[in-house]
């Protein structure tokens, strides 16, 4: 059974400047908004059944449940080392759960082949969290590196495909760039068209506004929600910026110390009177999660008596 949306199931406690050269940014628009009734869907493209995960005897992930549902926009929140990547990496295939079901398309993950596990990559597409373009590739390389990875299109379409991406994310003038010619906001660009390259009916996104300026942020933010909806795609974003993601996306869930503390719709969450999700969406310095590390006291440390 579904928990209730926005509620804590446990409390624990817990620039680089827009290039000259950048295009300028494109002009608002309006982001598509689903009724909370369709949020989840009865055949979620990706589903997480009691996930766990753990580094030998450390664990990392402790009993996930999670759903997206086809065609939506989901966040995966939470602060620093909350365990919001390595569900990424579970989802892709790159790791194995310890217990559990990491399931995509019908098909679980950690069960497939070889063959078929890069069957089902092929159909998503990662935008990594600072790009990772290839630096002795053109912009146009780049883009057409996977094209020419995982298809045997002839060069002429392969060039109308790669202007075609170019063009989605407001960079075909700059195909011919080098990669060191790019500011940190067209580099992410390149990247997320590098990664729709494919059409994949997957995006996966590690921390997309890490490092930009607002410009940039604002057009990163607004194209993974145009893109989306325009690929028919579903999307997933692991990040810990509340203001750009509440905004976009479908719906939310958020991780503290490796559990699923709390999801809901976006407005849900803004309105949550739950400890930690406040502290979370509001930065508070100090709450569940602590603003001091555990110690002594500070009496103590100075030597003055007192209680630990």
């Amino acid at each position: 059974m579904r928990r209730n949306r926005a509620n804590i199931a446990q409390s624990k406690p817990g620039h680089k400047q827009a290039s000259a050269a950048e295009p300028p940014a494109e002009s608002p628009v309006t982001i598509r908004r689903y009724p909370s009734e369709s949020d989840v869907s009865p055949e979620p493209l990706v589903e997480l059944t009691d996930v766990q995960f753990a580094y030998d005897l450390r664990p990392i992930l402790t009993g996930i449940r999670m759903r997206v549902p086809r065609g939506k926009v989901v966040a995966i929140m939470g602060g620093s080392g909350s365990g919001k990547t390595t569900i990424l990496r579970l989802i892709g295939g790159q790791l194995r759960p310890t217990a559990g079901q990491v399931s995509v398309n019908g098909a679980v993950v950690h069960q497939l082949d070889h063959d078929a596990l890069y069957r089902l990559r092929r159909r998503m597409g990662m935008l990594f969290q600072f790009g990772a373009l290839f630096t002795d590739l053109t912009v146009f390389e780049n883009v057409a590196f996977p094209l020419r990875e995982h298809t045997r299109l002839d060069e002429a379409l392969i060039r109308d495909l790669v202007l075609l991406k170019l063009n989605a994310v407001g960079l075909r003038g700059a195909a011919q760039l080098s990669t060191g010619e790019l500011s940190g906001g067209m580099a992410r660009r390149v990247a997320l068209a590098r990664a729709i390259a494919l059409d994949p009916m997957l995006m996966m996104y590690d921390e997309p506004f890490t490092g930009l300026d607002p410009i940039s942020l604002g057009v990163i933010a607004n194209l993974i929600r145009r893109l989306n909806d325009a690929l028919g795609a579903t999307s997933i974003l692991v990040t810990h910026d509340v203001g750009a993601s509440l905004g976009i996306v479908d719906y939310v869930y958020i991780v503290a110390d490796g559990r699923m503390v709390a999801e809901g719709t976006p407005d849900e969450i803004r309105a949550s009177r739950e400890p930690l999700v406040r502290q979370f969406i509001h930065g508070e310095a100090d709450g569940p999660v602590a603003f001091h590390y555990p110690g002594r006291s500070y009496a103590q440390d100075l030597d003055l008596g007192g209680h630990p």
